[in-house]
């Protein structure tokens, strides 16, 4: 079992008078947040604003770059090859590294967002796409992806790859998440089950079959309306249990 782990959050994700989660309560309570960088989410001054927390709360801070579609929040499928996946991410990542730069900071990693995402998991080019923009153009940077194969494969390579597991979501037998168009809350209780069946490596699938995995970080949705209390519960199990939360950076170095 895991005794050290990233937590990370997805959040950053208002737009203009428009109010999704609720950031000041939720980014102090994680390690690491993925902020918006204006695409499916966020603008300007909500991500300068959400820097602002993540500086004050200690927080290590990350890109969460999306498909253009705000209407449909970036979970809409898209297609993209992979030269222009990992075009959109550069540049996504470079706006809210100018913001981030602005306030002292600097950006530590890169997860894709929602049906983006979704491409480095079902399209094996993709992801390597997105990896090896990074390792040129911003040496360092560890990039998001989902435990399983594909990123074991880059990592493999001497990619600075974090897998990423999920407390919030379901998976299926391929162990594959199933993203929500639209985020119900959940039982908080179930998302930190979850959050510690990952750090014991097997998770189960909706059907109930065991899935295997092997993270350095799990993250939570801020869009779920009850996303500070599942932060909480995850936070207070981990605590109970013995397991120190880290930047996802240092977990990920920790394996090397």
């Amino acid at each position: 079992m895991r005794t050290v782990i990233d937590l990370n959050a997805d959040a950053g994700e208002s737009f203009g008078r428009w109010r999704l989660g609720d950031d000041a309560r939720l980014i102090p309570l994680v390690t690491s947040v993925n902020i918006a960088c204006g695409w499916h989410a966020g603008d300007p001054a909500t991500m300068s604003r959400s820097v602002e927390l993540a500086r004050d709360g200690g927080t290590a801070i990350g890109a969460h770059p999306g498909l253009p579609d705000l209407t449909g929040f970036g979970r809409r499928a898209m297609a993209l090859s992979p030269a222009e996946a990992a075009q959109a991410c550069l540049y996504q990542f470079g706006a809210l590294q100018a913001i981030a730069a602005h306030h002292g900071l600097t950006l530590a990693h890169v997860k894709p967002h929602g049906a983006l995402y979704g491409l480095t998991i079902k399209d094996a080019a993709v992801a390597e796409a997105v990896v090896e923009a990074f390792a040129t153009a911003a040496p360092g940077v560890r990039v998001v992806l989902l435990a399983g194969p594909v990123s074991e494969r880059l990592a493999e390579r001497g990619f600075p790859v974090v897998r990423e597991a999920f407390a919030d979501l379901d998976y299926d037998n391929a162990g594959h998440i199933i993203i929500e168009p639209d985020p119900k809350p959940k039982p908080p209780d179930a998302c930190a089950d979850q959050a510690e069946a990952v750090l014991r490596g097997e998770v189960r699938s909706v059907e109930g079959n065991p899935v295997q995995v092997d993270a350095d970080t799990i993250c939570l949705h801020g869009d779920r309306s009850n996303a500070v209390e599942i932060a909480e519960a995850i936070r207070g199990r981990f605590a109970s249990a013995g397991v120190r939360l880290a930047p996802m950076t240092e977990v990920a170095d920790a394996r090397v």
